[in-house]
């Protein structure tokens, strides 16, 4: 018997302003992937138009209101295909995904309403991703999802969802681009009388702390808390975060308590833990502070949808351990722990210089 194969087609939607340094490299990621590009220009004053003709037919321009909802909503009513897909103008569709996408469009489940996937946003020295999380990447176009929020915009994750580790890289070129542009519009909001969502109390208070205003981003990190209405996996980032702010505006004997407190929403994370590491070290007591970073080691993350700081997962606990092993001169046991730690980073130049040293500090011993 023959056998039918009915394949999704992808409307692709961007938004895009002053992206011509970007553009092409994102549009020739998924050239041949999606069946149809939309391009939203905001305002753009260089060659983001000229470039995005040069994919699509299908541009448009959208008066900006300082919100990137209305934007991408308006991006999604012009798609005509099956599934909308998003992408930023310096996302990446890496030839593993693309493979793995083409083979979604001819086997995904059409009750499927949702496909999310990995989002790896930034990348060390040797373009390791040491940071990911999971966002709803193709969404069905009959049930009309709606994006909500004016900065770090979302669509709700209900319905029927397919979850893949099918990655997706953000590739930011180093250049400075409109860094107060998030804060400016949450600020706006603030003047204005705006009842922030416990989601928007999260983001804004991540802006705040992006921009070094500690005391302000721990005042709404506290108010999301105390809002008992977050995200879980916000609520452990909010805690890792507003240690941070107690440290850095002199807060100190606040700090345990906001990390002990991420043990309330969900088993330990490796951050949590490396950081509680960190408040030992720092007070030089190396003993308790090994404790905290080989607990790290021997974690095994179970999240597959929220905030993943990679490094802290493998590389960080094992050449903290290193360190403070170092420091109460058990040098054999810290020379392991640097080995551990160079099965993720080889390259690493502090892997390598704590090699010789402590092979120096192990032949002296003998």
């Amino acid at each position: 018997m023959l056998r039918v194969i009915f394949m999704i087609t992808i409307s692709l939607c961007m938004i895009v302003k002053n992206e011509e340094a970007v553009l092409a490299r994102s549009l020739e990621s998924v050239k041949g992937l999606v069946d149809e590009i939309i391009i939203v220009d905001t305002g753009s004053t260089d060659g983001t138009w000229d470039i995005a003709k040069k994919y699509t037919d299908k541009v448009f321009r959208f008066g900006w209101i300082n919100d990137f909802a209305a934007a991408r909503n308006f991006s999604f009513e012009k798609a005509t295909k099956d599934y909308q897909m998003w992408l930023d103008a310096d996302d990446v569709v890496p030839e593993k995904s693309a493979i793995r996408i083409k083979e979604l469009k001819s086997t995904l489940d059409d009750t499927i309403d949702i496909v999310t996937m990995k989002y790896y946003t930034h990348f060390d020295e040797n373009n390791n991703p040491v940071y990911c999380l999971t966002r709803e990447r193709l969404i069905k176009r009959e049930k009309n999802y709606k994006w909500e929020d004016p900065v770090h915009e979302c669509i709700p994750i209900v319905g029927n969802i397919l979850r893949t580790d099918i990655e997706i890289w953000h590739k930011k070129l180093d250049r400075e681009r409109a860094a107060d542009r998030n804060i400016k519009i949450y600020e706006e909001l603030e003047t204005r009388g705006k009842e922030f969502t416990p989601r928007q109390l999260f983001y804004f208070a991540i802006e705040l702390k992006d921009h070094n205003r500690f005391e302000k981003a721990a005042a709404y990190f506290e108010k999301f808390l105390d809002s008992g209405k977050g995200w879980k996996e916000d609520c452990i980032a909010s805690c890792f975060n507003l240690a941070i702010c107690y440290k850095s505006i002199g807060q100190k004997e606040k700090i345990l308590k906001a990390l002990y407190k991420s043990f309330e929403y969900d088993s330990p994370r490796a951050e949590l833990c490396c950081a509680i590491g960190y408040f030992y070290k720092d007070a030089g007591d190396y003993g308790l502070a090994f404790r905290w970073f080989d607990t790290a080691c021997k974690l095994q993350h179970n999240n597959s949808v929220g905030f993943l700081l990679l490094d802290y997962w493998g590389y960080i606990p094992n050449i903290e351990a290193c360190v403070c092993l170092s420091y109460m001169q058990d040098y054999v046991r810290a020379y392991e722990y640097n080995e551990r730690a160079g099965k993720f980073k080889p390259e690493n130049a502090a892997v390598i210089h704590n090699r010789a040293f402590l092979a120096a500090k192990m032949s002296e011993t003998l």
